[in-house]
This record gives C-alpha cells, structure tokens and sequence, in this order.
C-alpha cells in the first residue's frame, strides 16, 4: 500500500479548520486535524508546500517512521506550525492504520482503560447570578466537572465569558479585538463566585477555572491558596509557561491542583513541569503536539509522575480531534479529564462522526479507524474567513497576557 495523494482542506462552518486527507493506492483514506486558532494559513502553506509532496509513494504503514522523518528530518524542529503539520499527518496514519486492521485506533493503544471519557463542560456568565443558573444546566446535562468563568466587576468584557453558552468562540474578528484587564479586581472576586457555586451545588461537583496565563507566579500563588477552601479540580494555566520556574513558587504556597500546557507542542515543552511535579495536569492536545504518536510519549512521561491528562478540547480544535484524542483518552492508564466543548450543527454537518456524549461522558466510535471524516462538498460551502483571539491591555493600555 502506498500513499498516493495528500490534500490540505480549509473550511469555515462559523470557525476556520484546516484538515489533511491522505489516501492510499487501495482506496482507504485517513483524515487530521492540522487547525492552529489564528494561525491556520501558515500550517496550509507548510503542509502543502513542504509536507505532502514528501508523503508520496510512502507506505502509510510506517507511523513512527514517517514521524521522524517529518521530525527529524526538517532540521527546524518543534513550534506550533511545525508540530500541528505533524500531527495532522501521524493522526490521518492511525486512522488509516485502523481502518487495515478493522479496529478503532484504541484497540491498537492497548484497548480500553475505563468505559467513558469523563468530560467538563464551561458553565460562564457576567455575573454570579448568571454563572449559577449555567452551572445548573450543566448538571442537568449530566456533566460531573464544570469550569467556572466569571466577568469581573469594572471589566467591560471578560475573556471566557460568551453570549451563546454551548458554542463558545473566542476567535472574534477578523482583526484582533482588544478588553481591558485588572488583575487586582479579579483577584478579589473570584474566590467569590467559587464560594456562591460551592455553597449552592454542594462539595462532590469537581470545579475548574481557567487564569488563561494572566498572572504572575506570586499572584497565582495568592489566587490558588484563596481557592483551597473551595477543592478545585484545577486551576488551569495560571501563568505563561515560559518560566518555568515560576511554577515552583505557586507550588510552594498552595495545594490548589494545577493545569497546564494547551500551547505545549512536544514533550520538551512539558519534561520539566512533568518531572519536578510542579503540575497535576497535561493539557497537550492530538493536533498541537505532533499527533497521536507523540502525545502518547507525553502522557506516558507524565503517569510516572503521578500526572495525569486533561487535554484542551475547545472548539478551535475539529471534531477530528476530538475524535482522535478519545481513542488516547479511552487507553492510557492516567487519564483524567477532557474538555468538551460542543461543535455547531454546520460543524457535524462537515465532520459527520461516530463518538457521542452520554450522561457526563464521551464515547469514541466503535468503526475501523477514528470513526469521523470530511465531508468535502459541505466543507466546500463554508469558505476561509479570517479570524483572530482577542488582545488584553491593562487599564493604562499596557498589552497583558490573554
């Protein structure tokens, strides 16, 4: 079996995705996820100008070694472009590959670890008031873990907060938007809205917040012992993970668990966090940190270290994603939690796929494979449309960390 065409699809069903599609002298096709959030035509350009001539006559078989060699070989390693082309390619390879076998790709993993993929939900409002009724309606939709997104008081417009509730997209305009941001008033309310949602819903629903890389380690250190009384789950990306030193003094100063790594892109992004335990949670994803394959070693560095996943799963990242990052999520031995945000019905419509979500749940498709595909017609019908994530400044129009 050889591969004979490689093609790089762009659509827009109410947000930009950028899918590859490999296909085999046979007849049998894999699809990957190659989305970067605002950054989409420089991963188009890199797999349609560099990757997919390279593809070929290869003999799709050879995952890991079609991997190094896309590694490897490029000389310029590592960064988002690099490793999302990558991942689309090491992802459209196991699906392929499950679809020879005639198995879903986590039967090839190793087969399941639990019976469904624990999800959380963003339950978000501009007040208090706002958050608990979301928070509610989760609940009834039988999630087990929310996160809790709150406006801040004096804050014209708080990033994570959004008028549609189920379809959340953060990517706005098609030049960046700008908020304004104080990082001492929500300091000074946040543990507010925890101790409404805590006294309201009870101690057993597993809370998260997202700091969304706003704070410095000292701050993040004051937030997170002023969480403690309220057992968060996680507190995710409280600052950039550029120091990671700064890690270490959150971890000194309070037992909050924390999460991180969204914009990780390979395993040595994560080595040090993983290895000094400074973290409680991975948040790499399938598409943004070399596929399947290269995911896998990640989590596998992190269950020696008592860390477990809880990958991203926002609606930037395709339902080919998704699908692919259950089958992960089914197999490993340290899986915690994964995000899940739902997709528009133009987005199923372009990605129809087999997973489902049931009673705080998902799970992946039983078909060969991923058990999703591109739809090209309809993708057709939804034309590229730039988008970008929006700016923060602080109130004296400093630019701050989003």
């Amino acid at each position: 079996m050889k591969i004979v065409d490689a093609r790089v699809i762009v659509t827009c069903p109410g947000r930009n995705f950028v899918t590859l599609k490999i296909v085999t002298d046979e007849g049998v096709t894999g699809v990957g996820d190659a989305t970067l959030n605002g950054r989409e035509l420089a991963v188009v350009s890199y797999l349609r100008d560099h990757v997919a001539p390279l593809l070929i006559g290869r003999d799709p078989a050879r995952i890991e070694d079609t991997w190094q060699y896309l590694y490897q070989g490029a000389y310029w390693r590592r960064g988002p472009v690099t490793m999302s082309a990558i991942a689309a390619v090491d992802t459209a390879l196991w699906d392929i590959k499950g679809k020879v076998a005639g198995l879903p790709v986590y039967q090839l993993l190793g087969g399941r670890s639990r019976e469904g993929v624990t999800v959380y939900g963003h339950a978000n409002g501009e007040t208090v008031e706002e958050v608990l009724v979301e928070v509610a309606r989760y609940i009834d939709l039988g999630y087990r873990a929310v996160r809790v997104q709150c406006g801040v008081p004096g804050l014209p417009k708080t990033y994570g907060v959004s008028a549609d509730k189920l379809f959340y997209e953060p990517a706005d305009a098609a030049l960046p938007s700008e908020a304004t941001w104080s990082t001492q008033r929500y300091l000074s309310h946040v543990p507010t809205v925890f101790a409404r949602v805590r006294d309201e819903f009870g101690p057993t629903l597993r809370l998260l917040h997202d700091v969304h890389h706003r704070l410095t380690p000292i701050e993040a250190a004051r937030l997170g012992r002023s969480l403690e009384p309220y057992a968060l789950t996680w507190m995710e990306d409280p600052v950039p993970a550029d120091l990671q030193e700064g890690f270490r003094l959150i971890r000194q100063h309070t037992t909050t668990p924390v999460a991180v790594g969204e914009v990780f892109n390979s395993v040595f992004d994560a080595a040090q966090l993983i290895r000094e335990q400074l973290i409680d949670y991975i948040r790499t994803t399938v598409v943004h940190a070399g596929g399947i394959t290269h995911l896998r070693r990640i989590f596998d560095l992190a269950a020696l270290h008592h860390v477990r996943s809880g990958s991203h799963g926002a609606t930037d990242l395709s339902p080919v994603c998704m699908a692919a990052a259950l089958q992960l999520d089914i197999s490993i031995p340290n899986f915690g939690l994964q995000e899940y945000m739902r997709h528009t019905a133009q987005t199923d419509e372009v990605f129809p796929h087999g997973y489902h979500y049931a009673d705080g749940y998902l799970h992946p498709a039983e078909a060969p494979g991923l058990g999703v595909d591109i739809d090209e017609e309809a993708a057709a019908r939804y034309p590229y449309a730039p988008a970008y994530l929006p700016v923060n400044r602080l109130e004296d129009g400093t630019v701050h960390p989003w």
